[in-house]
């Protein structure tokens, strides 16, 4: 049965006391060998198309930093993205911007439901288990943090953006985290860029925090700036900044509610 070797999701430092759970869906390039590498080969494999580069240095970082559980994935996402739900079309894709994909070609209905039952699933039950012992463990206001990286070209055009804050319904970590941001003025920062929800990658988010009314915020950061060990752990000191910065925004918020 597929799925029995591998898992699907890693949790790193469980023992967080932070009300903050990290997500990073796009940590791993890995694909289980029977798939057969989807056709690919090369540069393919470790290439954006195949996962988030940078994103894992930057999430486990800031896990220690902020003294919070990180959510990682263990699979590729050309297996299946766990930032889509089943019905989307992308949730499996044949192509990647440039990279066509023929192990993702022509899949049946029952192929992409055992993709999904078999990755999909298994992560978003330990995000799951890791929001719920986040949130026994304190009554503070509580964000989930997705984090993702993007390409500083993308379809021929060159993206000058350096971090987007994105979010969905609930704007309110993204608005703190860009203002504190645009007063730092140290990066070139946005809201919904170079993604938005209605781009379809605001899954998680609406999945885990929206559903219970939580506070979330999802981070894209160009991947030419977190390429490295070192250029991830110094992006990481910056964004715990940031978000600590957000974390007493939300309590003040809270407090003045109450």
């Amino acid at each position: 049965m597929l799925g029995t070797a591998w898992p699907a999701a890693a949790l790193i430092g469980a023992a967080g006391m932070a009300p903050i759970v990290l997500v990073c869906e796009h940590a791993s390039h890995f694909i289980p060998p029977e798939y057969g590498a989807l056709g690919l080969e090369g540069d393919a494999l470790l290439s954006h198309a195949a996962w988030d580069i940078g994103a894992l240095d930057v999430a486990k970082c800031l896990s220690t930093r902020l003294d919070a559980p990180l959510v990682a994935g263990q699979v590729s996402r050309l297996v299946y993205d766990c930032n889509r739900p089943l019905e989307a079309p992308d949730c499996i894709p044949a192509r990647s911007e440039l990279i066509d994909i023929p192990g993702n070609a022509g899949l049946s209905d029952t192929q992409k439901q055992q993709r999904f039952d078999t990755v999909h699933t298994p992560f978003h039950a330990v995000a799951d288990q890791a929001i719920d012992r986040q949130l026994a463990r304190s009554d503070a206001p509580f964000l989930l943090v997705t984090v993702h990286s993007f390409t500083p070209v993308y379809h021929g055009q060159r993206r000058t953006l350096d971090i987007g804050y994105l979010h969905d319904r609930n704007s309110r970590a993204a608005e703190a985290a860009l203002k504190i941001e645009q007063e730092l003025g140290v990066f070139q920062t946005a809201i919904n860029e170079p993604y938005a929800a209605r781009d379809g990658v605001t899954y998680s988010l609406a999945k885990h925090a929206e559903s219970r009314g939580l506070d979330n915020v999802m981070i894209e950061i160009r991947n030419d700036l977190i390429d490295t060990p070192a250029t991830a752990e110094t992006m990481a000191d910056h964004l715990a900044k940031t978000l600590k910065q957000v974390m007493e925004n939300l309590t003040s918020s809270e407090a003045v509610k109450t």
